[in-house]
């Protein structure tokens, strides 16, 4: 009885670990996404929605450096989407 008390205490934790894995994930992405929007607009200046490179080399210098590579419109500029979906890749690329 107690060997079948504690494999059911085990098999409840394990599915416990299993369902709290995704929300803990989400939490953690939840939050460098919105670490991500608070940096993107302190760096916006004239808070227009958008980074010129001078914005980006001045508040957020490591994603100055890939500006033109994100920059695929060549608009001269870039939106909090077009960042979020090149961390999104990036993030997509480290875990291949």
């Amino acid at each position: 009885m107690k060997a079948v008390l504690t494999a059911t205490a085990g098999a409840v934790i394990a599915t416990l670990a299993l369902i709290a894995l995704p929300v803990q994930a989400q939490t953690q992405g939840g939050k460098a996404a919105q670490k991500l929007e608070e940096r993107f607009n302190a760096a916006d200046k004239d808070h227009d929605g958008k980074l010129t490179k001078a914005e980006a080399q001045a508040g957020m210098p490591r994603l100055a450096k890939h500006f033109d590579e994100i920059d695929t419109q060549k608009a001269g500029s870039l939106t909090l989407d077009q960042v979020k979906q090149y961390a999104a890749q990036q993030m997509k690329d480290r875990k291949q």
